[in-house]
């Protein structure tokens, strides 16, 4: 988390009720942070975890060939999945 010690020129406003402002408020009491930190660590923690799979993920020797091969088939026509592409959905 370097990133969170970078010089900080942009601002993020957020908008919740009472109940929630009073939680985020305890929780960072009690990591003995203000809420900027705790929210900013939070979040740059739930980013983290939500690209993770995203950006970098590890196969085992025979995953890894799996994964080339299927890489290196030829395209396949696939004309349901043409069909669902293409058609309007339920909502237009």
């Amino acid at each position: 988390m370097g990133n969170l010690h970078l010089s900080k020129t942009e601002r993020i406003d957020v908008r919740t009720s009472s109940s929630v402002k009073q939680l985020l408020q305890d929780a960072a009491r009690a990591s003995h942070k203000n809420v900027s930190e705790f929210l900013l660590e939070a979040g740059v923690t739930a980013a983290n975890q939500a690209l993770a799979d995203r950006r970098h993920f590890v196969l085992n020797e025979e995953q890894w060939q799996a994964f080339q091969e299927a890489l290196d088939r030829p395209v396949q026509a696939k004309p349901h999945l043409k069909k669902l592409l293409t058609e309007a959905g339920i909502l237009g």
